[in-house]
């Protein structure tokens, strides 16, 4: 089987990359072999390399940059999971692609289910559920996957900086009052190998689902985390003080609940994902 997946330098697109090995023959295209802002370059590369399952992993992720740069978060997080879709659809094959906790506003008290009313805050949260919206007009088969505070060992994201600034600083700040799940992108590269054999054994599905670590805690929470590893490795560790979101202000709006309910894909998928504290114990073994 061939599948092809866009963003090969990303969290997910990377752990994929691993996941897949020996499994199936992977083509990644990173953006120097495809500007995901160019539709005509993607229909172009699609077609040639005619692939048996589309992975759309990459994606515009800057938050507080998307508010200054809407038509590039769009082109990349809406036009092109679009033209996606359509040539998914012109071949006959699904789309696998990633969204996110930031379609909702955050207001709800419980975890979001899939059926719950969306409300992004942002520019960054708009152009991602427009991304869904129109992979769900072409009509083809698919599975939009909402994930939540994505971390690994590369690229740029909330472990890595908080390793770094740990160990430079003697007390940190960090926000207490946002709630969600840390999500290895080991764990979302584990989860879509599985849904890549049900849908093989048969499983047809679509639709959006959560997929998530289990499990929840505060970015607070999470940085907590992190400091009782760097402590269990001997290294120097800075004193964690807990904020309240009005005092970190940033130019993007920030869900203060980003909690998913994972249930519908264990249910329909027979999928779940490990707690969040399994995960980031697991990815903290993985060689650099």
């Amino acid at each position: 089987m061939k599948i092809l997946i866009t963003g090969n330098s990303g969290q997910v697109a990377r752990e994929l990359q691993l996941a897949l090995t020996g499994r199936a023959d992977v083509v990644a295209l990173g953006r120097d072999q495809l500007d995901l802002a160019d539709p005509e370059l993607i229909r172009r590369r699609v077609r040639t390399e005619a692939p048996d399952l589309l992975i759309n992993a990459a994606a515009y992720t800057a938050v507080d940059q998307a508010e200054n740069e809407p038509e590039a978060a769009f082109a990349i997080n809406a036009t092109a999971p679009g033209v996606l879709a359509e040539e998914a659809t012109t071949l006959g094959i699904p789309l696998f692609h990633y969204s996110t906790d930031y379609v909702y506003d955050g207001a709800k008290t419980g975890p979001y289910t899939e059926d719950d009313p969306t409300g992004p805050l942002g520019i960054y949260g708009r152009s991602k559920l427009a991304g869904e919206q129109v992979v769900q007009a072409v009509g083809g088969p698919h599975l939009i996957l909402r994930t939540s505070w994505v971390y690994s060992l590369h690229g740029r994201n909330f472990l890595l900086t908080m390793q770094r600034l740990l160990q430079e600083r003697e007390e940190l700040r960090v926000v207490d009052d946002q709630v969600g799940a840390p999500t290895w992108a080991g764990s979302i590269a584990h989860a879509t190998v599985q849904l890549i054999e049900r849908w093989q054994a048969g499983n047809s599905r679509w639709g959006v689902y959560h997929l998530t670590n289990q499990g929840e805690t505060s970015w607070f929470g999470f940085a907590s985390a992190i400091a009782e590893q760097l402590k269990a490795a001997g290294k120097p560790c800075a004193r964690l003080v807990a904020i309240p979101s009005s005092e970190y202000p940033t130019p993007a709006r920030r869900p203060l609940n980003s909690r998913l309910d994972g249930r519908k894909l264990a249910q329909d998928w027979q999928v779940s994902l490990p707690d969040w504290r399994t995960a980031l114990a697991e990815c903290l073994r993985q060689p650099h």
